[in-house]
């Protein structure tokens, strides 16, 4: 029976118990598993899938392999039969039933062994010993079962955020395509306009040089008649000569214009090439739009909605679309942080709260913003709006009231790393609202709160300009 088994011996253990197959029935997918192990490991998944290939099953009681399970059973009873005496339940060396088991060897003894070969060992019945075993076994199934679960959902977990890459992917490279695709466009325009402009003036000067050289073929012709004539009576005799002489002084009186070459007349070179990529810098400048901060999306509390062009943070009551659970999101406050930290000079924006009921801004420090779940009483630096009444404060508890004499519509947020400072301004009224001091020692990240549906937060587009550095 070995050599039959060594050959072939896997193709009779199933997958899941590790054990000579028990009712094997075939898959869908052609793969054999014990009926009692995949029926097990259905309810557990909660899907009617195979465990070695996950094909799904649509059937719910799949047949018995009838070849391989009388297979199986013949393998089984040949192994029984092989088994030394003391596995059929009698010991070896004295041929009497094993009805006591060592708890230190852990193995069955008979009355004999128990007071020979295992004297002064904690020696039990096995109905007792089985019971507790049992239980023992049983608590370690319970465990690994437990954290079977825990992988399980971590697979998960980490199954939504590949399928969350892959629409972050996908829809960030539309978004990428949509603003080279407007730079484009607009770079063929200028181009087409430059070309133009070019194509007018080559025409207008070709015009003008046209004419010229048709007055020039009229002059010459003229020149031509009169030269001709003056030959013609320069041949004639001395009496036709005089007679026609007064005709012929008075023909070369014509007036004809002095030819000069104007200036300006070649294409001017300067005017369409010179700094024509500063030239279009200065347009493309002044149709765009620079915010200096924008929102991190990857750290939204699941119920805030970030516009695609990360400028606008709006609320919502429920989870708007599938979010994976990474560590990097808030999950209490609906609170989302900036895009970049700042570890050294000043920074500046201003964020459009307009009627929001429920809004706050500032800064919060790395090690703060990475304890968010048990904030430490100082890291967090914001003013903020909240049951009709406006605050400042340097922590999550730690808020006191602020006097506002005019409704707050903007906002500015100046930080001044260096100086340790972090200035908050009603941008709307030119009015200052309050400076903390703090010396910094670490990345600061912008922070915003929204808790009000009908008001979304933006921040505030500034303008640019490009500069020519000398």
């Amino acid at each position: 029976m070995s050599s039959r088994l060594s050959i072939t011996e896997e193709d009779f253990y199933c997958p899941i118990c590790c054990d000579i197959f028990r009712d094997p029935v075939l898959l869908a997918c052609s793969h054999s598993i014990c009926n009692g192990c995949v029926k097990t490991f259905w309810n557990r998944r909660g899907t009617q899938e195979c465990p070695i290939c996950r094909t799904v099953s649509s059937n719910p009681d799949p047949p018995i392999n009838i070849v391989l399970r009388n297979m199986c059973d013949l393998i089984r009873e040949e192994t029984t039969q092989e088994l030394p005496v003391e596995t059929a339940g009698f010991c070896s060396l004295h041929g009497e039933p094993l009805t006591f088991f060592c708890a230190e060897d852990q193995e069955l003894v008979c009355g004999q062994c128990r007071n020979a070969l295992h004297k002064n060992h904690r020696i039990r019945s096995t109905t007792d010993a089985s019971q507790d075993l049992r239980y023992e076994l049983q608590q370690k199934l319970k465990a690994f079962l437990e954290k079977l679960r825990v992988y399980e959902r971590f697979e998960q977990s980490w199954d939504e955020t590949a399928e969350c890459i892959k629409r972050q992917s996908q829809h960030t490279e539309t978004q990428i395509k949509e603003v080279f695709e407007k730079l484009h466009q607009f770079l063929e325009n200028e181009e087409a306009a430059s070309l133009t402009a070019l194509r007018r003036e080559e025409e207008q000067k070709s015009e003008i040089i046209k004419k010229k050289v048709e007055e020039i073929a009229s002059g010459m012709l003229s020149l031509s008649h009169i030269i001709e004539s003056i030959e013609e009576q320069l041949r004639r005799n001395e009496f036709t000569f005089l007679m026609n002489y007064k005709t012929t002084i008075e023909r070369t009186k014509c007036t004809l214009r002095d030819q000069t070459r104007p200036s300006g007349m070649l294409i001017d070179v300067a005017k369409h090439v010179g700094n024509i990529t500063y030239e279009v810098s200065k347009k493309l400048q002044a149709n765009i739009r620079y915010t200096p901060v924008t929102f991190d999306p990857n750290t939204a509390h699941p119920y805030l909605a970030v516009s695609d062009d990360l400028t606008t943070l709006t609320y919502t009551d429920e989870h708007f679309q599938q979010l994976p659970a990474n560590p990097e999101r808030f999950d209490g406050y609906t609170s989302i942080l900036g895009s970049e930290g700042f570890d050294s000079g000043s920074h500046c924006w201003d964020i459009e709260v307009g009627d929001s009921t429920a809004w706050a801004v500032g800064v919060i420090t790395e090690s703060a913003y990475k304890l968010r779940q048990n904030p430490s009483k100082t890291g967090l630096w914001y003013v903020g709006f909240c049951n009709g009444k406006y605050g400042k404060g340097y922590s999550p508890e730690i808020l006191t009231l602020l006097r506002v004499s005019q409704k707050i519509q903007r906002i500015r947020v100046q930080l001044n790393w260096d100086k340790g400072k972090v200035i908050f301004t009603d941008s709307g009224h030119n009015i200052g609202l309050h400076v903390f001091k703090h010396k910094f020692t670490e990345k600061v990240f912008p922070y915003f709160y929204n808790h009000c549906m009908q008001h979304p937060l933006r921040i505030i587009a500034v303008k640019t300009t490009v500069e020519a550095h000398i």
